[in-house]
């Protein structure tokens, strides 16, 4: 019988969420077309101001996908250390970048996209949050409900 380490409280999931997307580079996302063809594929990422922040090429099915529905689940970690994120996307032009996430993206993943009419940046802002290790942790994976981190 395989033992796993003793569940996380709420608020050490959340810790560990939270240095997940701060401290990682890299995300699987997923998306669907307007009419139900999913698409599912790593992209780079920087936490900036509560939201993931990613780019791609304007006319990749992701940067489609997302301008009708405005909607994405992203998958961070290990699949023995689960985040996954439920949320909303925004295309942003790399003129309409803020300066600071600009910067931000630019320090972390040492690419700069600014200027580069072909790419736009996905902007995910999370609506859901589940996190969970093993079995014994399924119960309480719950983190964050229509957008609100859950105390």
């Amino acid at each position: 019988m395989t033992k796993h380490e003793p569940a996380r409280s709420r608020e050490q999931r959340k810790q560990d969420v939270l240095d997940h997307l701060e401290k990682d580079k890299d995300a699987w996302v997923s998306t669907a077309s307007p009419d139900g063809v999913p698409t599912l594929v790593p992209l780079s990422f920087v936490w900036d101001r509560g939201t993931l922040l990613m780019a791609t090429r304007r006319t990749n099915p992701t940067a489609v996908n997302v301008t009708p529905a405005g909607h994405a689940r992203i998958a961070v970690g290990h699949t023995r250390d689960v985040v996954l994120v439920e949320a909303t996307a925004e295309v942003i032009e790399g003129a309409d970048l803020a300066t600071e996430s600009g910067d931000a993206f630019a320090s972390k993943l040492n690419w700069d996209l600014r200027g580069r009419p072909a790419w736009v940046y996905l902007r995910f802002t999370p609506t859901a949050v589940k996190a969970w290790r093993e079995e014994n942790e399924l119960t309480g994976r719950e983190l964050m409900a229509e957008g609100r981190w859950l105390d």
